[in-house]
């Protein structure tokens, strides 16, 4: 395998269209993942820009992810659209990681628990998004407390582990130009 060396700068690579034969996941993640990198983008950017909008992508407040993410990503220099890729594609968790974010809360605030049942918040959520985030603002800001703290961790953490995977793709892709 061989590496590139770090003064080298890299001339954009052509952009290839996928075959339609490719998965959906390789077709909307993998592809534009690597057209960053052909274009320019380089690996660590692109690592913490993925790595923030996933971490952004399973914060506790639905609805608040995309605005979240274009500010950070916009604020730090960050690719837009690694970060908004990320982002949405963490939603589902995010779904999930709501509720163990807010519990977690009661557990670190000594709060009681959620007053009505989980299944039932996500569906209220969904119907009247003000209503319940007033209802449930005490359980909402203990369980970003507990996002936030997790998000310290987590980000440093996967954009060190995307970085050489990414950096390899890169070497890769010039390679095989």
């Amino acid at each position: 395998m061989s590496t590139l060396p770090a003064s080298t700068p890299l001339a954009p690579l052509p952009l290839v269209e996928s075959p339609p034969s490719r998965g959906l996941f390789q077709r909307r993640v993998v592809l534009p993942v690597i057209d960053l990198l052909r274009v320019g983008a380089s690996p660590q950017r692109l690592a913490w820009s993925l790595a923030v909008g996933a971490v952004i992508g399973i914060n506790p407040v639905v609805g608040s992810t995309t605005l979240v993410c274009l500010g950070v990503a916009f604020a730090f220099r960050l690719n837009l659209i690694a970060s908004q890729l990320a982002n949405h594609l963490c939603f589902p968790l995010q779904l999930a990681l709501a509720v163990v974010y807010i519990r977690a809360g009661a557990v670190l605030f000594h709060t009681a628990p959620l007053p009505i049942p989980a299944a039932e918040m996500m569906h209220s959520m969904r119907l009247h998004p003000w209503l319940t985030l007033h209802t449930l603002w005490t359980w909402e800001w203990h369980g970003i407390v507990v996002w936030l703290l997790a998000s310290a961790i987590l980000t440093p953490l996967l954009a060190a582990l995307l970085h050489p995977m990414l950096k390899r793709l890169l070497v890769t892709l010039h390679s095989d130009v």
